[in-house]
């Protein structure tokens, strides 16, 4: 069994199914550990990921490299672009893989793009850019102590990801408004 053929795998194990996300996922996935000059088939504790989407794509990045949320070291980017950027920790050496064409997914025929996907050249469906990370920099696996309280609804908020506003400490939900909206009790 080859190397993609073992790391796909592994992504249909943790997704539950192969779907072109998962091809495309593993694909990313393989290139920016190569140009990091990292094996993917090995855990590695200097490589970060963070990706612009929640899909199926980053299942397939979590399940292969073993960065996770919990651990810090998968950052997710709220962009909604088939992109992701893998970080060497130790060097600070950084690249982001990105699919050139975007395209919206036709169940009828998940099958030939899966089939596309996993065999196409990289350079016919991906990007591949040296870049720098421009993003508040953490080890991603220690646990921070920072802990501030919301002045407006008393909450804790961890790792420094209050605001200030007036001069006040304030979480982002009463900030800038919340995802949510309590109901009446």
């Amino acid at each position: 069994m080859s190397d993609y053929e073992e790391l796909i795998k592994k992504g249909e194990k943790f997704h539950g199914h192969i779907c072109v996300g998962i091809v495309i996922g593993t694909r990313m996935t393989m290139i920016g550990m190569r140009e990091l000059g990292m094996n993917p088939m090995v855990p590695n504790n200097n490589l970060r990921v963070y990706t612009e989407i929640d899909r199926c794509y980053t299942d397939a990045m979590q399940a292969i490299t073993g960065c996770s949320l919990g651990h810090r070291n998968l950052k997710y980017m709220e962009y909604g672009k088939t992109a992701a950027t893998f970080m060497d920790t130790k060097t600070e050496k950084a690249v982001r893989v990105s699919i050139k064409k975007p395209f919206i997914v036709d169940h009828s025929k998940m099958k030939e793009l899966n089939e596309f996907y996993s065999q196409a050249p990289e350079e016919e469906i991906l990007r591949i850019e040296n870049v720098s990370i421009n993003v508040i920099r953490d080890d991603g696996r220690q646990t921070s102590n920072s802990l501030e309280i919301c002045s407006i609804c008393s909450e804790g908020v961890r790792d420094n990801h209050h605001t200030i506003v007036d001069g006040k400490v304030m979480c982002k939900n009463c900030a800038y408004g919340s995802y949510y909206t309590v109901l009446g009790g």
